[in-house]
């Protein structure tokens, strides 16, 4: 089964901040200053040109300011968080300049890249060490903080709610390779401007969000172990226009410039189909829906394009039931997961069954040398190294795959492998750093795609953005209360009836501050899918159903359809039956969206009201428009909780409201 632990991880007038953004666009940044400007240095202070201004360094402490081209003194980080030491002589470079803190045994280089300060620290010493910078939202112009958790949010800084203890964010560390979708975050600063930070060295790099005197600001911190192979740090920062969507656009410019940008398009035309992607909800199914019945019943209700996957226990789809869905143009394929193992005669998940001794032998081993426990404490989790090292000759993986797939299954999901939460394996048999981690799981899911499946995995990083073809999860900014209310079985349900288990089925009531936290629309923001909206498919957890929460239906469908991305649903037979005419119908209405848009960038995002309840997105040149009203009184024609989608030659756009689609 899915693992559904945490992994280790406004209406207030500050909101009205993006209404000074009348027209935000999502273009890529124009590339670096001119090449005759050059990094300066005078004293202890080094100046890189950047875009819209230029930054200073201050070597004695790493306060960065900025100073843009109108003259605005901007504060991009105050001094490290921790005395470095004093820095000896700077030394200019090609490109930059270069100093060390000989105390601490780090050596920093300052250069322009693209427009943006790049900030690289490296550690020469054997001992491991931190450095907690940069140390950003100090700034009294900061008004609101951009975080990827999930598809995204922008928190007004003063915000009482994100401030207190309610929200459950503040005095966390959240690890950049797993707790956040990317490795970014960005502030707005004033009128039309804002900073960005990117961390391309995302592993051994933690983000923390601190309330200091009722306003958020934020210290990124690195750990350099060379046993963790984390002994360098990079930190690229840039001014922007102050969009809350600003670093997400930073980013995507970076992963182009840098060649880690996927393309669905290009996915499609090496793997056909996942074109059947395009159009398509998502839905586990269940009992009588995972028979050639069930889905011939769907494809009546007139649902053209479905993918559809059912969890790994002992009534898989069969080979009809897939021919059945292949034919109603639907993609299918199993759940499985390569990193859990357990004793097969006492295992509980047939996915966590292997041949031979890969249990215990490929477990991840702990410096204490014992194994790290598997999902829910069960078993341990399997090194993607001893995998490695034995797929060419044992083909483990390669056995599992062409298994799960005989039934003729052209989409898989494979759990947990994007989701980043990543070992270090201290076994003398196949040890590891996380990054090889990282390598191996990306190495084994291309395999997948190039055996000619459409691959999906769990809230995907954008490190996997390559290889995936979509995700279930990082359309979600999942508040840590989420896993204590999953573990009340009694309100939340638990794994039975097993044709319909109550944790998927039952509906159920999410915690006030929850629910804020994570669906108030007011501090949504479209963070992934300005990054990566062309470049693989992104829906939210797959047991947050449609159907889970039903408080939360009618933002959720007005949140999919503006950033033209599936609602995920469960399904057996008696939910079919009863909910299967809503879900066709907003299947309908999605499908020639997402045909049209879903290989297409988001271009653009506004808010059109100042308390944000009102959004708007584009995509592509003018694609695709997309207007949603959240809020509870009409804005200029469009009803409060409907939304209204333009194609480019519609005569009138097309109109969604979701409360009164097959409504109750």
């Amino acid at each position: 089964m899915h693992s559904f632990t945490s992994r280790r991880t406004v209406r207030a007038a500050a909101v009205a901040l993006a209404a000074t953004f009348p027209c935000v666009s999502l273009a890529a940044p124009a590339h670096a200053a001119p090449h005759s400007a050059q990094t300066r240095v005078h004293g202890h202070l080094v100046d890189v040109p950047v875009r819209g201004g230029t930054a200073t360094v201050d070597t004695a402490t790493l306060r960065v300011t900025a100073r843009t081209a109108a003259g605005t003194a901007v504060e991009l980080s105050a001094p490290a968080a921790g005395n470095p030491g004093a820095p000896g002589p700077v030394t200019t470079t090609r490109d930059g300049a270069r100093w060390s803190y000989p105390a601490a045994g780090l050596t920093v280089t300052a250069r322009a890249d693209h427009g943006r300060l790049l900030v690289s620290v490296t550690s020469a010493g054997a001992a491991d060490r931190t450095l907690a910078w940069p140390v950003t939202g100090t700034d009294r112009a900061s008004s609101a903080v951009q975080l990827p958790r999930g598809e995204g949010l922008s928190l007004p800084v003063a915000d009482p709610f994100w401030n207190s203890a309610d929200a459950q964010l503040t005095d966390a560390d959240l690890a950049m390779d797993s707790a956040l979708s990317m490795p970014l975050w960005g502030y707005a600063l004033g009128d039309r401007t804002g900073a960005s930070y990117l961390v391309p060295t995302d592993i051994g790099t933690s983000l923390r969000l601190t309330s200091d005197g009722g306003r958020l600001r934020t210290t990124a911190t690195h750990r350099f172990s060379r046993a963790e192979g984390t002994t360098e740090y990079t930190v690229a920062l840039s001014l922007t226009d102050g969009s809350p969507v600003a670093p997400a656009v930073d980013y995507r410019a970076w992963l182009k410039e840098n060649g880690q940008l996927g393309s669905l398009r290009r996915k499609a035309e090496a793997v056909p189909a996942t074109k059947k992607l395009l159009g398509a909800f998502h839905a586990y199914l269940w009992g009588d829906a995972r028979t050639a019945d069930g889905v011939r019943k769907l494809r009546a209700l007139g649902v053209d394009r479905m993918w559809l996957g059912y969890d790994a226990d002992d009534k898989p789809m069969d080979a009809a039931a897939v021919t059945a869905a292949k034919k109603a143009g639907y993609l299918v394929g199993p759940y499985d997961s390569f990193a859990n193992g357990q004793d097969p005669k006492t295992s509980d998940a047939p996915t966590s069954v292997w041949p031979g001794t890969v249990y215990p032998d490929f477990c991840v081993r702990g410096a204490d040398g014992k194994p790290e426990p598997g999902f829910h404490d069960r078993g341990c989790y399997l090194s993607s190294e001893a995998f490695e090292q034995a797929e060419p000759t044992r083909h483990h993986l390669a056995d599992r795959t062409r298994k799960m797939t005989a039934n003729g299954a052209d989409s898989y999901f494979l759990d947990v492998d994007a989701a980043g939460e990543l070992f270090r394996d201290h076994s003398t048999a196949h040890p590891m750093d996380r990054a090889r981690d990282r390598a191996n799981r990306l190495a084994r899911m291309k395999r997948l795609t190039d055996r000619g499946l459409v691959l999906g995995s769990e809230s995907a990083g954008a490190w996997s953005n390559q290889v995936l073809a979509f995700d279930h999860g990082s359309g979600t900014p999942v508040a840590d209360g989420l896993w204590k209310a999953q573990k009340d079985k009694e309100k939340w349900g638990g794994y039975a009836p097993a044709k319909a288990p109550g944790i998927f089925f039952k509906p159920a009531e999410l915690p006030e501050a929850v629910a804020k936290a994570m669906y108030d629309p007011a501090y949504r923001v479209p963070l992934y899918e300005t990054a990566l909206h062309d470049s693989l498919v992104n829906t939210e957890r797959w047991e947050l159903s449609y159907d889970k929460l039903p408080r939360q239906k009618t933002t959720r469908a007005l949140l999919a359809m503006l950033y033209n991305t599936p609602l995920n649903f469960v399904l057996d037979g008696d939910s079919l039956d009863r909910r299967g005419g809503e879900l066709a119908a907003l299947q309908k209405y999605f499908k020639p969206l997402h045909e049209a848009a879903g290989t297409e960038p988001m271009t653009g995002f506004r808010t059109l009201t100042a308390d944000r309840t009102v959004q708007r997105t584009v995509f592509g040149d003018g694609t695709l428009t997309v207007t949603a009203n959240f809020g509870t009184t009409a804005h200029d024609g469009l009803p409060a909780g409907c939304v209204d989608a333009r194609l480019r030659g519609d005569e009138a756009p097309r109109r969604l409201c979701p409360d009164t689609v097959n409504a109750g």
